[in-house]
């Protein structure tokens, strides 16, 4: 096969399923909208089955709809004859993928879904076939042809049951109301989740990490401070652990520019007033645009009562992948 029937045959299929997908759109009718309202009105779970390569796209349905807000699970339909029915119960609802809409393992199990009284989706291309007779709703994933030459392996058709299993999963998360948040929420582990859901408090420096002098401390004494505790800047505080001020890398360099004694000076002398300050419950992504507003890399983060109860350095933000 030379090179360039390489590009020919890998253009070809992708016209073909594009083709395939543009077709789908009149089947996104009154029969959708059925299915639809069935999910929305499932009290249970959305239990998704389908045999071979209509198993795989039935798996990633599944997927995409339980972390879009509506909970789903996919069972093996070979495995369901043999115990695994007992996952699904009186409140779920079935979608069955089967692009003949008569694969034997999927029809078996029929019975039993119609006896429990089940309501049952069907993604087939065959709208005649037993398995869409039996659904309340049938959603048509018909093709002409497969982008296979032989016409026989699954290729456009697991395509367009994909997209038909994305345009349901988008439709139901749009009605529910689905946000950025809640997505976030069933994926903490993903950039997305961390930058909605962790907060200040959650990475911050407390305790005794958080580099405190008073206003009447030596300067020295406060470069001590900020040495041990590793932020290029200290709190000041008064007597009753209240924020005064602070100091920080970029003071110093202010104080040796006006030739202060360093040996000499207090904290009162060279501290800077109102600082900058975040509180815990606020977002680490919202942090770090505050500290890039004021193109600073550490902040103080205080109570309700203006005490420093923690420090957040840009290298937090970092390091929990908040970016």
């Amino acid at each position: 096969m030379a090179a360039q029937e390489f590009i020919k045959s890998g253009l070809r299929t992708v016209e073909m399923e594009a083709l395939a997908v543009s077709q789908l759109a009149p089947f996104i009718n009154h029969d959708f909208e059925i299915a639809c309202e069935t999910i929305l009105a499932c009290k249970g779970r959305v239990v998704v089955t389908g045999m071979g390569k209509s198993g795989h796209i039935g798996n990633k349905i599944a997927a995409t709809l339980a972390s879009t807000g509506t909970p789903a699970f996919f069972v093996h339909p070979g495995e369901a004859s043999h115990g695994d029915l007992g996952m699904i119960t009186k409140s779920d609802v079935v979608i069955a993928i089967s692009n003949s809409g008569s694969t034997a393992e999927v029809i078996t199990i029929l019975p039993l879904i119609k006896r429990l009284g089940i309501p049952l989706i069907s993604m087939t291309g065959d709208p005649e076939s037993v398995l869409s007779q039996s659904a309340c709703a049938n959603l048509n994933v018909s093709v002409t042809t497969e982008a296979c030459p032989l016409n026989l392996a699954p290729t456009t058709s697991t395509t367009v049951t994909l997209v038909m299993g994305d345009a349901l999963a988008i439709a139901l998360l749009e009605s529910r109301g689905f946000s950025a948040e809640d997505f976030a929420f069933s994926h903490p582990g993903g950039a997305l989740g961390r930058k909605l859901l962790l907060r200040v408090g959650d990475i911050m420096h407390k305790d005794g990490e958080v580099p405190k002098v008073t206003m009447d401390q030596l300067l020295q004494d406060a470069l001590v401070e900020m040495t041990k505790k590793g932020f290029g800047m200290t709190t000041i505080v008064d007597a009753n652990n209240k924020l005064l001020g602070v100091f920080t890398d970029g003071d110093l360099r202010r104080v040796i520019d006006q030739k202060i004694d360093i040996s000499a000076a207090s904290m009162k002398d060279v501290m800077s007033a109102s600082p900058k300050t975040i509180s815990r419950d606020i977002l680490a992504a919202e942090a770090l645009t505050i500290m890039e507003a004021a193109t600073i890399t550490a902040l103080i983060v205080e109570d309700e009562n203006h005490s420093p109860v923690g420090v957040l350095h840009m290298h937090d933000i970092l390091r929990a992948g908040v970016v």
